[in-house]
């Protein structure tokens, strides 16, 4: 059972996200909150699988309410799943920064949020529609880093070039077929550059990428 908070200041956007995750048999809503703080503070009490957190809140926003969920130790369990209008496109890369592990419009088609969520729930990083790809790379900001190689010793050639594939948004299927390699073999790839790393999951693999300089984002 994927035990899932809403955090979202619409009373009817809450309901509506309910009544579609609670006639699933593998899915339950055990909480619900109109803002950052009382988000953070039921994911502390309830330690959901995933939070769906809304950006835009009163007092704590979205964003920093992620933030405190993801540097908490004792919720290192709980994955977090922005979820944004079309217009609150600048807030993704923040939202990654932060510690989300994927965002999704809140105009999605019903089934991809209950696949976004059982994604999320297992560990995975909700990065490889092709929206998400054209958003990270457009809005990608903040100053470069002091040490643009920061960290890029530890990973062997091959692991930057998978973990710049990774920040472009490909999968590991795609990954194996761009590289010629196996699907597991992409994967263990991946792994290790989150281990060696200290990336708890793919988002924060595509921030370290971004932060160090490995990649820079395209503009259109």
């Amino acid at each position: 059972m994927i035990r899932v908070l809403l955090a979202d200041d619409q009373a009817l956007m809450r309901a509506g996200f309910r009544a579609l995750l609670d006639a699933e048999d593998d899915l339950a809503v055990v909480g619900e909150a109109a803002d950052g703080a009382a988000a953070v503070e039921l994911a502390r009490r309830l330690r959901p699988d995933v939070v769906l957190m809304d950006v835009q809140m009163p007092g704590l926003d979205g964003i920093e309410a992620t933030h405190r969920i993801a540097t908490d130790g004792a919720l290192a369990a709980v994955r977090v799943l922005i979820l944004t209008n079309y217009g609150l496109d600048s807030y993704v890369f923040a939202a990654l920064r932060a510690g989300a592990s994927g965002f999704l419009l809140k105009d999605a088609d019903p089934a991809d949020l209950l696949r976004a969520v059982a994604l999320v729930a297992h560990g995975d990083a909700l990065l490889a529609p092709a929206v998400t790809r054209a958003l990270i790379s457009e809005f990608v900001a903040g100053p470069p880093p002091a040490d643009p190689a920061a960290g890029r010793h530890v990973l062997t050639v091959r692991e930057q070039e998978i973990v710049e594939l990774v920040a472009r948004g490909l999968s590991n299927d795609e990954i194996a077929q761009r590289m010629v390699i196996s699907p597991l073999t992409a994967k263990t790839h991946v792994n290790r550059a989150m281990t060696k790393l200290h990336c708890r999951d793919r988002a924060q693999l595509v921030v370290w990428a971004y932060e160090s300089g490995l990649i820079t984002p395209r503009r259109r």
